[in-house]
């Protein structure tokens, strides 16, 4: 793997209009908010987005190429092994403990489970299930002293800490107690936020009973409410591509990591109560920037709240326009590489252009992108 300078960012930047929605639950069922500038705002956690992103991982690549959150580790390496060696319940999971066991992994208070999510590239399981594939039958009929002497003398903790996943390079994995197995992150999510007040509303609604109904019964069967918010949300996040090749080891699966990433994040939203506001929608801008000495989150544009009267979208979009040419002038750090794919026109189209240079489509922002990030590698192996 060659060298890049000590840091490169690629920050996102992305405007997204949500029509009446519930995409992110507090602990009463209502939208999450945060007050910022003075005024309450909007919010969606970084959690939520970041699994949102995952979710829509699963959805585009295939399975074994990604990872699983669990705390059941033993049970889906006991279904591995069970799958390859054809050994019965009972002798896989006694295997499984005893694979496990060098991790010093702290055992979770259900039996099986471990005390915290582990976060392991499905090949990577699949990797560890193949130390012991072929030696399956040999290894069960040693006695528990014996056995653990042999999987010792196996590489089981290397198998956890290379040969990563996408979304364990891009998301990390912390481990508390095995410094070993952790996963320093690649890619940082802030929490999204209106770029305007937003008020709590609430929807009363009831559900009709068909059989008390057809009887002439009056009444609903059941009434609830559920809280909701509209929202023009500014949502952000930098990828480290130095971090992510030296999680990934690959040059090109770095560059193609990050492509991949900004689709997902551009392309995902949280799923809470989608069935009642099926809120989906398309952001109507994402810009990039490749940086060299820091990343730059342009939430500052938003410190001031926009006005309902001036066009929310559009003025949001100026806003953060004129926030990246403050911080280039007054700072002096243009950034090495930026594009911009958005869906305004007229004055707020020529800001965006002064800002970020002229608007492309998604795919060729993805491309410009690519071609940039592989250039620079390429030149910094000189």
């Amino acid at each position: 793997m060659t060298l890049l300078p000590p840091r490169l960012y690629v920050d996102v930047h992305i405007l997204q209009t949500v029509p009446p929605a519930n995409l992110n639950r507090d602990d009463q069922g209502n939208p999450k908010e945060a007050y910022y500038g003075g005024t309450r705002r909007s919010r969606v956690s970084s959690q939520a987005w970041k699994r949102a992103t995952r979710m829509h991982f699963t959805e585009h690549m295939p399975a074994h190429d990604l990872a699983t959150r669990t705390r059941r580790v033993a049970s889906a390496l006991t279904s591995n092994l069970r799958e390859r060696t054809g050994l019965a319940e009972e002798p896989a999971g006694r295997l499984a403990d005893a694979l496990l066991a060098p991790l010093k992994i702290s055992v979770g208070r259900k039996k099986g489970d471990t005390a915290y999510l582990l976060f392991y590239g499905r090949r990577q399981l699949d990797n560890v299930a193949a130390l012991v594939s072929d030696r399956a039958a040999e290894l069960i009929d040693l006695d528990d002293k014996e056995l653990q002497a042999e999987i010792e003398q196996l590489p089981v903790e290397e198998q956890f800490s290379t040969g990563h996943s996408l979304d364990v390079a891009l998301f990390g994995r912390m481990v508390a107690d095995i410094a070993a197995l952790r996963v320093d992150a690649a890619v940082q999510v802030a929490h999204a936020l209106s770029t305007h007040s937003a008020i709590l509303e609430f929807d009363y609604f009831t559900a009709v009973d068909d059989r008390a109904e057809e009887e002439r019964e009056t009444g609903a069967g059941m009434i609830g409410t559920i809280g909701f918010n509209s929202a023009t949300l500014y949502r952000y996040a930098t990828v480290g591509l130095h971090q992510l090749r030296e999680n990934l080891g690959d040059d090109a699966a770095a560059v193609e990591g990050v492509r991949k990433f900004i689709t997902s994040f551009a392309r995902s939203v949280p799923s809470g109560y989608r069935n009642s506001f099926a809120h989906q929608t398309l952001p109507s801008l994402v810009s990039v920037a490749v940086r060299t000495d820091q990343p730059v989150n342009l939430v500052t544009a938003y410190e001031e709240p926009v006005t309902p009267s001036s066009g929310i979208a559009a003025e949001s979009a100026r806003r953060l326009a004129a926030e990246h040419r403050t911080a280039v002038d007054a700072w002096g750090d243009a950034p090495a590489f930026s594009a911009v794919c958005h869906a305004f026109r007229d004055e707020t189209a020529q800001l965006l252009e002064g800002a970020f240079g002229p608007a492309v489509t998604f795919p060729e922002l993805l491309n410009g992108l690519g071609e940039h990030l592989s250039t620079a590698i390429a030149e910094a192996g000189r």
